[in-house]
């Protein structure tokens, strides 16, 4: 069993942890997709409004953030989803290495991660499991 799968109960197939993928570019968005399936339940979205509308649908570990997107930017968007799920994690993807922009990200969105772009899809997978660990032990601490 992988790590981050519930044990099954019965003969169903193990639960894989959900992930969402946030990503204005397709062919990015997918890359991505297909990279963590194997170990994640993934879902999709193309913009920020769409992300805002599936964290109120269902509940995610991790969300993954590109940057800049049109229509609202993935700061902007992780800020929320901090202030609205404070156990799931959040991850932003940019091409940009501004260091004040970067700070600023980590300290008002609460970052678990960000990634520079371009994106190693082996990295990406290990800071999901990391993150899915994360958000595992943030609501267990909260339980306590």
């Amino acid at each position: 069993m992988k790590p981050n799968e519930s044990k099954p109960s019965g003969g169903e197939a193990p639960r894989k942890d959900a992930v969402l993928l946030v990503d204005d570019e397709r062919p990015l968005l997918e890359v991505y997709a297909s990279a963590l399936a194997p170990y994640f339940e993934v879902t999709t979205a193309t913009n920020a409004r769409e992300a805002d509308f599936l964290l109120q649908k269902k509940e995610f570990k991790v969300v993954i953030s590109d940057h800049l997107m049109p229509g609202g930017n993935g700061m902007n968007f992780l800020v929320r989803a901090r202030e609205e799920f404070p156990h799931m994690q959040r991850v932003l993807v940019t091409g940009y290495m501004k260091p004040e922009m970067l700070l600023r990200s980590v300290n008002e969105a609460a970052l678990f991660r960000y990634l520079l772009k371009p994106v190693s899809m082996t990295e990406l997978v290990k800071v999901i499991q990391d993150a899915v660990k994360a958000h595992d032990a943030s609501v267990a601490t909260a339980k306590v």
